[in-house]
């Protein structure tokens, strides 16, 4: 038998995947994140509230976990330069984050199951189990580690909040900084800037993919500072 506030969760769950469909879908919200010319002047049509759309925009991306992130990373360059635009994306992901995190802590494995590919969330599953602090900030430290679905798959763990605000949030800090960087070379025409931090960041990108099952489990059998008795 489910219980009333199981039930409660679960009605309120589906509601909010629905109503989040269709604004994304009647209100063509998808295409500011895959369509960096749409998504600039959509953001510069809001001025001078822009930061707060942009920053609303960054949450939106962690929080509906498939849309990637990377474009309005370079966006938050590209429109305020590489020091505001890591602070306003800094900002946005991890209010994203929280609201993930608290998300998956409310409503449970219902709401990651949906959220998050089954496979992903075998994957991790170790670490649901014996989260370690600093094993988790190597996951959002390490390039091609999916942040977003972690967000939610760590929200069901028995990590404190604020170990987790403070891991995804330093975790992520580096590749935030870098698309920034991106954004605001190509703002500024340096076009050369530019394509050595695109080829440096993509070598980085593809050996971090193509080794990243290896050092997880590496990581599995290597025992956290937090765990040693």
């Amino acid at each position: 038998m489910i219980n009333g506030r199981l039930f409660l969760k679960i009605i309120l769950l589906f509601l909010l995947i629905i109503l989040g469909a269709y604004l994304f879908v009647h209100f063509d919200w998808y295409v500011f994140f895959v369509n960096r010319e749409k998504a600039i002047l959509f953001i510069e049509s809001f001025h001078p509230f822009d930061e707060v759309i942009f920053i609303l925009l960054q949450i939106v991306q962690v929080v509906a976990a498939p849309i990637p992130g990377e474009a309005t990373g370079f966006i938050g360059g590209y429109l305020y330069g590489p020091i505001l635009g890591t602070l306003y994306s800094t900002i946005g992901l991890t209010i994203g984050s929280w609201l993930a995190f608290l998300l998956a802590r409310y409503f449970g494995m219902p709401l990651v199951e949906r959220a998050v590919d089954s496979k992903m969330i075998l994957k991790f599953n170790h670490f649901m189990e014996h989260q370690g602090a600093w094993v988790s900030f190597l996951l959002f430290l390490i390039p091609g580690f999916p942040k977003d679905y972690l967000c939610y798959i760590m929200g069901v763990s028995h990590m404190p909040m604020g170990t987790f605000l403070a891991i995804s949030t330093v975790g992520r800090f580096l590749g935030t900084l870098m698309l920034s960087v991106c954004g605001s070379c190509a703002r500024n025409d340096q076009y050369l800037e530019l394509i050595i931090i695109l080829v440096a960041s993509s070598v980085l990108g593809i050996v971090a993919y193509a080794y990243r099952d290896r050092w997880l489990e590496k990581l599995k059998g290597k025992k956290s500072p937090d765990q040693k008795g």
